[in-house]
C-alpha cells in the first residue's frame, strides 16, 4: 500500500488559487476514482475536484473556506499496490471484479480517450442504456453529470419537439372558443399532473438533492438533512432545495419531521429570511464575487454609460403567449416571455449593427459582430452570472426557451462551464422578476450594450381617447456612449417596441 497525494490543479485561464468551499469525503473514508473530493471556487467558478486514485483518504491538509494556491496538496490517499491487484484479479467475486465486470458490459469509447464521469454517473448510464462516449459533457473540464446521461436518454427515446413557429401566424389570427377551452382543460390537467408528481417526489425518500453550496453550508449549519426538506423544485429532473426552504424547515423543527409527508412543500413566501449576509457580518471579497466586482468596475471606468428608457404595450404579446402555452407544453417547454424578447432583440440588432459591437480600443475600430449570441443576466447564489445563447437569430422559440432555461439553471447551481458564458454581443437583464420596473444596468464589457427589461403588468393607458387597462412593459437600454448615440439608443429601442407590440411578425422570418 501507497500513500498519494493530491494537489489542486491548474484549472487554467490565469487562475493561480481557489478557496476550498466544502470537503466531499471525510478521513478513513473508501473513495473511488473520479470521486469528487472537494469543492472548489475560483474567480472564474465552483468546480468539484475529482479523485485520480481509487483507497483511503488518510489526511486532509486544508480546512473549509482556505484560500490554497494552484499546486498546493491537499488530500493524501493510501491507494493499492500490486499484491492488492493480484488479490483482485484472483478473487472472482471481489468488488473490483463487479466492476471489472459492470465495465465490459458498458461500450467503451470508439477513439480510446477517456470518459470523465463519476462512478454514479457511469453506473446511471449503464442503467439508462447510454453509451457514455457518444455524451458531451456539460460540468467543468467536459465532466459528465447525470442531467447528461438523462438528457442523452430522453433524447434517444423521444421525438424531436415540435416548433410553433410554422403554425403561430394561424394560431395567432385564429380565436376558436372552443380551442381556447379545450387548451385551457389540457393546460389545468398538465398543472394536476405536476402537482401529483411533486406529491409523489416528496412523499418518498430522496436519495438525492441538488442545492447550491451556500444551501449546503446553511443546512449543515442548521443540522438539516437537505434529503428531508420539501421541496416541489426541480433541476434536472432532481430536487433542488432554496436556502429559504432549508430555514423553513429548520424552524418548524420537531413538528416539520412528523408532516413532512403530507405538508405542503412550498415554504410562504415571507415565512423565513433570504440566505444572504447578517449584521454584523464581514464578508471575504474573492472568487466569483471579487471577479464580477472587477468586471463591473472596469465596464463602468472604461465605458461612458447612457441610459434610454421606454414603455411598450405588450397586451397583444400576453395574449400570443397564452394562445402558445398549451402548444410549448405538449413539447415539454416552459414559455416565458423571454424567448419572445430575445428574437425582437436580435431583428434590431441586424437594422442596428452598431448596438451588435465591440470597440477595439488597440485598434482603433468599432467591430460590429455578424454573430447573434445574447447573455441572459442571472442573479445565483455567487453573484451575477450571464450564460450565453448562441445564434439565436437561427433558432425558433421552443428552443430559445428550451435552451435558456437550461443554461439559466446551470448558472444557478454552479455546473455552468465557463465556455457558456463567453463570446455574448448584447445582454439582456430581468429586473422585473423581482419587482422592478426602471434600471440603469451597466454594460456587460466589452459589449456596447445592455437591455432590462421591467415588470409585465396592467397599467392605466390612453387609448381611442379612453383610459384603459393595457399589459405594459418597462425597457431600459445602456449603451456605451462611446460607440452608439443616444439618437440610436432611442431608435433600436422603438424597434423592438414596435416588434413586441406586434409578436405575430416574431414567429416567421
Amino acid at each position: 500500500m501507497t500513500v498519494e497525494t493530491f494537489k489542486l490543479p491548474d484549472v487554467g485561464e490565469g487562475v493561480a488559487e481557489g478557496e476550498l468551499v466544502r470537503w466531499l469525503v471525510e478521513v478513513g473514508e473508501a473513495i473511488e476514482e473520479d470521486q469528487p473530493l472537494a469543492e472548489v471556487e475560483t474567480d472564474k467558478a465552483l468546480v468539484d475536484l475529482p479523485s485520480p486514485f481509487e483507497g483511503t483518504v488518510t489526511e486532509r491538509h486544508v480546512e473549509e473556506g482556505e484560500m490554497v494556491p494552484v499546486g498546493t496538496v491537499i488530500v493524501s490517499v493510501e491507494v493499492g499496490g500490486e499484491d492488492a491487484a493480484a488479490d483482485a484479479e484472483s478473487d472472482p467475486a471481489s468488488p473490483d471484479a463487479d466492476a471489472e465486470a459492470d465495465a465490459e458490459s458498458t461500450p467503451a469509447p470508439p477513439t480510446g480517450g477517456r470518459v470523465f464521469a463519476p462512478p454514479s454517473t457511469r453506473r446511471l448510464a449503464r442503467e439508462l442504456g447510454v453509451d457514455l462516449a457518444r455524451v458531451d459533457g456539460s460540468g467543468p473540464s467536459g465532466r459528465l453529470t447525470d442531467a447528461d446521461v438523462r438528457a442523452a436518454a430522453e433524447r434517444a427515446d423521444a421525438p424531436a419537439p415540435r416548433s410553433v413557429d410554422a403554425s403561430a401566424t394561424s394560431v395567432v389570427q385564429e380565436r376558436d372558443a372552443a380551442t381556447d377551452e379545450e387548451a385551457h382543460r389540457e393546460s389545468a390537467d398538465a398543472a394536476t399532473g405536476a402537482a401529483t408528481a411533486a406529491d409523489r417526489m416528496e412523499s418518498a425518500a430522496r436519495d438525492r438533492t441538488l442545492a447550491a453550496p451556500a444551501t449546503r453550508r446553511l443546512a449543515d449549519d442548521l443540522g438539516v438533512d437537505l434529503d428531508a426538506v420539501p421541496t416541489d423544485e426541480t433541476r434536472d429532473g432532481e430536487a433542488f432545495v432554496t436556502p429559504a426552504m432549508v430555514r423553513a424547515y429548520a424552524e418548524r423543527g420537531d413538528e416539520a419531521e412528523a408532516e413532512a409527508g403530507t405538508a405542503d412543500p412550498r415554504p410562504e413566501p415571507t415565512a423565513a429570511p433570504a440566505e444572504g449576509p447578517h449584521p454584523g457580518d464581514r464578508i471575504p471579497y474573492r472568487g466569483v464575487r471579487r471577479a464580477i466586482g472587477q468586471q463591473m468596475e472596469r465596464s463602468k471606468y472604461t465605458a461612458p454609460h447612457a441610459t434610454h428608457t421606454d414603455e411598450v404595450d405588450v397586451t397583444r404579446l400576453v395574449e400570443t403567449k397564452a394562445e402558445l402555452d398549451p402548444y410549448a407544453d405538449e413539447a415539454g417547454v416552459s414559455l416565458t416571455y423571454l424567448p419572445f424578447v430575445m428574437r425582437a432583440v436580435t431583428r434590431a440588432l441586424r437594422e442596428f449593427p452598431q448596438v451588435n459591437a465591440s470597440l477595439d480600443e488597440e485598434a482603433e475600430e468599432i467591430v460590429c459582430h455578424d454573430d447573434y449570441n445574447l447573455g441572459v443576466a442571472t442573479a445565483t447564489d455567487a453573484g451575477l452570472m450571464v450564460p450565453v445563447v448562441e445564434d439565436v437569430d437561427e433558432k425558433g422559440l421552443l428552443d430559445l426557451a428550451a435552451e435558456t432555461a437550461a443554461k439559466v439553471d446551470r448558472a444557478r447551481d454552479r455546473s455552468i462551464a465557463r465556455e457558456e458564458m463567453q463570446g455574448g454581443t448584447f445582454t439582456i437583464t430581468n429586473v422585473g422578476v423581482i419587482g422592478g420596473e426602471y434600471a440603469t444596468p451597466i454594460v456587460n464589457y466589452p459589449e456596447v450594450a445592455i437591455l432590462a427589461l421591467g415588470r409585465i403588468a396592467e397599467r392605466p393607458r390612453v387609448v381611442d381617447g379612453e383610459v384603459v387597462p393595457r399589459h405594459t412593459l418597462p425597457l431600459s437600454l445602456s449603451v456605451d456612449h462611446r460607440v452608439v448615440d443616444g439618437a440610436v439608443a432611442a431608435r433600436f429601442t422603438n424597434r423592438v417596441m414596435e416588434l413586441l407590440r406586434s409578436p405575430a411578425r416574431l414567429l416567421v422570418d
